[in-house]
Parts: C-alpha cells; structure tokens; sequence
C-alpha cells in the first residue's frame, strides 16, 4: 500500500490515480478515500492527477489514540502535500472533509493551492451557540456518540438513510452504495470514529475560510439532513470572497454518489474555468 509517515509516526494511506494537475480529495466521516472513487476515476480520465487519502483514524491509515482533531488531521494533509510535492493543486473536501480543506488553508496558506471546493462541508460550525444560532444542539451530536458507543455497526446501516436520502419518497439509491458506506465506516478506528463527532461538530472554520483567497466552488444539496445548508453553505459563501455556490434541488449529503454525473461535470467545468 501506498502511505506516507507523519510526524508523530501515524502511517497515512493515500491513492494517486492519473497525471496532470493534482486534484487531491478529503472525505467525510466516517467514510475512506474509496468515498471519492467516482470523481477520482471520471477526472483521471480527463487528464488529472487524483489523490485520495484516508484520514488516520479512518480506513487504511494508522489508528493512533492521540492527534483526532481538526488542526492534526490539516497537518497531515500538508505532510502528504509536502511529500509529493504537490503544487498548483485543486482540493476537494465532502463534509468533514471540507473543514479539513478550509483548515488546512487556515494553517498552511495557498501557495501550494490553486482551487478549492466544498462538498457538503461542515464549515463554518454545525454546532448551536449563541453566535450560531442556525447550527444543530449539542443534543444532536451527542445522540451520535451514544449510537456509536452502543452499536456502531447498526448505527452505520440506519445512518447510511438519510446520508443518502433513501428515507425520501421515490428515492432510487441503491442497498450497494448503502452497504459501501457501512463498509467504509466499519474500517474505521473506535477511537478515531467517535473523536471525530466532537472533530466535525464543534470545530468552528469562520476563521479559516476569510484566509480563502482562491477560486472557491461550493456544492450542498438543500435536502441535506446530516449538515442542514443554511447553517453550512449559505455561511460560507458568504465568508469565502467570491465564492461560487451551486445548490443542487432536492439532493441528500452523499451527492458524490448520489448525484456523481453532475458533481463530475461541475467539478471538469471549474477545473477548467
């Protein structure tokens, strides 16, 4: 397998499929870089080099007890950056992912950066607070924590419905792509899994997205029910100068795989743009 070692000795595993200019892709939780196969292969066949790591924690990375955080999982983003030397590159962050796009711009800057795009991200805060009253209550993610505590398993298979909108009237997503998150979540780490509810509700991007001085495309669908779109992409497009927003009608949380031909096409269209 294909990883690189980070400071503190956690091995990140990482896919890098194509040539051309890097695209380099973070996913949501609790998934894997398996979350971005369709955008990866559809771009790579377009003349793009697509990189896919799994978050430690998650997937085929180490499963270290320390370093679940925000500011650790950007680090390691610019450790796999900085060891393939990657420049003039597009980052594609799909929910937890994109607090991990906006927060490795946060610390490390866009010298490195020519794009970014947000899929469904969690910035700028999920949580409820007085300077965020459009956020979800901390009841929410705490009722996460106890599901995943109890039965992670079964927490996943339930979860993978609204993530895909399959609890809908006349939704079409199929038991696989169902199967495919529960898969992907079972490969993540205890630990790293249940640190990273308080990770992406509580991290707060405000900060990190007014240091956005690239490009920006964000896409969220506005039947989102894990990251509600008036608490998420209305804020950030308002706090990412120039930012491009795309709503797509209708559409759940996990629209790579839901809506992946018009995520494709969009993604080809601002690459080229």
């Amino acid at each position: 397998m294909t990883t690189i070692t980070t400071n503190d000795g956690t091995q990140i595993y990482y896919k890098d499929w194509g040539t051309g200019q890097p695209v380099v892709f973070s996913h949501g939780w609790p998934l894997t870089a398996d979350a971005w196969e369709d955008q990866m292969m559809f771009l790579a066949s377009n003349g793009y080099r697509c990189i896919a790591h799994d978050r430690r924690g998650h997937g085929r990375s180490s499963q270290p007890w320390n370093g679940n955080d925000m500011d650790t999982y950007a680090d390691d983003l610019a450790t796999l950056v900085e060891a393939l030397d990657l420049t003039d590159a597009v980052h594609v962050g799909h929910s937890t992912g994109g607090g991990e796009v906006a927060r490795y711009i946060g610390r490390h800057g866009t010298n490195r950066v020519a794009k970014a795009v947000l899929v469904n991200g969690i910035p700028p805060l999920m949580l409820k607070t007085e300077a965020n009253p459009g956020g979800l209550p901390m009841e929410v993610f705490d009722d996460i924590r106890a599901n995943v505590l109890a039965d992670r398993s079964q927490f996943f298979k339930d979860l993978s419905g609204p993530f895909y909108g399959a609890n809908r009237p006349g939704a079409k997503v199929s038991q696989g792509a169902r199967d495919s998150f529960w898969l992907q979540g079972m490969m993540c780490g205890f630990k790293g899994a249940y640190d990273c509810i308080k990770v992406f509700s509580e991290t707060d991007h405000t900060e990190d997205l007014k240091k956005f001085d690239i490009p920006t495309l964000i896409i969220h669908g506005d039947d989102d029910q894990i990251v509600p779109i008036g608490a998420s992409a209305m804020l950030s497009s308002k706090l990412v100068k120039d930012a491009e927003l795309k709503v797509y009608p209708g559409a759940p949380h996990g629209l790579p795989t839901t809506h992946k031909d018009q995520v494709d096409a969009d993604l080809l269209a601002f690459l080229k743009a």
